[in-house]
């Protein structure tokens, strides 16, 4: 396998090397932005722009978690159409954000049926509504409480809710015979998070919610992250899941003492790192401190 990846390397480098500076600069912009990574057991994922998907290639039928946006699910589409002639069988997202269902459209006519957790449709369809765009939506037709299953071929994929976290509508979703579970954005890698307290967001209960997840998985579990500081950080282990509530566990004792000493919100928004979170890094950390304020102040 490294020796193909070294010599596919060699021949593009070789090639570019061919070429003058204006069209390298042509070649490199017709590169696929995008990546596609294979796990287990016919269980990839596809990065390019906004959460991570998940697909299952399977004999009769590819299961996709989660699409991005329309542009994106499009080369997804495009790139499973070269490894399987099978038909599409399913799309599941794991909750409601644009960046996870604004590709939905794409798979308009190819999958018969869109799986979400019941408050993940709620969510959708209030913001689809807002935003004036239900038109360029599709919505999931299939939705559960706590639990639903599905067979894929050897495949047997179970979603969970374990309650409110990100948002209100955040599933996991197992690949039970992989044993690769999609956390959707319960998880940014290293990364500050979104909490969405108009769609039902609780710190407190993400911390919960983490600690289901840990304890319903075992040990070979390999989790899919939403999103990474590094872009090709998007899996790992419980260990990573651990980490992530420590973060959030210091996130709300930091908040409370601050409000304790009196701060503004203004006032506690120029802080600018979380006291000993130190893997945590990069642009964005106004965002989970704003929502942990408001979290509790809240009357």
């Amino acid at each position: 396998m490294q020796r193909r990846i070294f010599l596919r390397n060699s021949a593009i480098t070789a090639g570019l090397m061919a070429l003058t500076p204006k069209e390298i600069f042509a070649a490199l912009l017709q590169q696929p932005a995008y990546k596609i990574t294979m796990l287990r057991n016919d269980i990839g994922i596809f990065t390019e722009r906004g959460g991570t998907i998940a697909f299952l290639l399977d004999k009769k039928g590819i299961v996709v978690v989660d699409s991005q946006f329309p542009d994106q699910a499009t080369h997804l589409i495009d790139e499973l159409k070269k490894k399987t002639e099978n038909p599409f069988q399913l799309l599941i997202n794991t909750h409601h954000h644009g960046d996870h269902t604004g590709g939905n459209i794409a798979f308009k006519g190819l999958v018969p049926h869109v799986t979400g957790h019941e408050n993940c449709l709620v969510n959708y369809k209030r913001v689809a509504a807002a935003q004036k765009n239900e038109d360029k939506q599709l919505f999931q037709d299939v939705t559960f409480k706590d639990t639903w299953k599905y067979k894929a071929g050897k495949e047997r994929i179970k979603a969970y809710y374990f309650g409110a976290a990100h948002t209100n509508g955040d599933a996991v979703i197992h690949f039970e015979h992989a044993n690769i579970a999609h956390m959707g954005d319960l998880m940014f890698n290293r990364r500050h998070p979104v909490i969405d307290r108009t769609a039902g967001a609780s710190i407190k209960n993400w911390i919960n919610v983490l600690d289901k997840t840990t304890a319903t998985f075992n040990n070979d579990t390999l989790f899919v992250f939403g999103h990474a500081l590094v872009p090709d950080n998007v899996t790992g282990s419980k260990e990573d899941l651990k980490l992530f509530k420590d973060y959030l566990e210091k996130l709300l004792v930091f908040t409370e003492q601050e409000i304790k000493a009196g701060k503004t919100k203004e006032e506690f928004l120029k802080n600018t790192a979380i006291p000993g979170v130190t893997e945590w890094k990069g642009d964005g950390i106004q965002r989970p401190l704003t929502a942990a304020y408001e979290e509790l102040t809240a009357k």
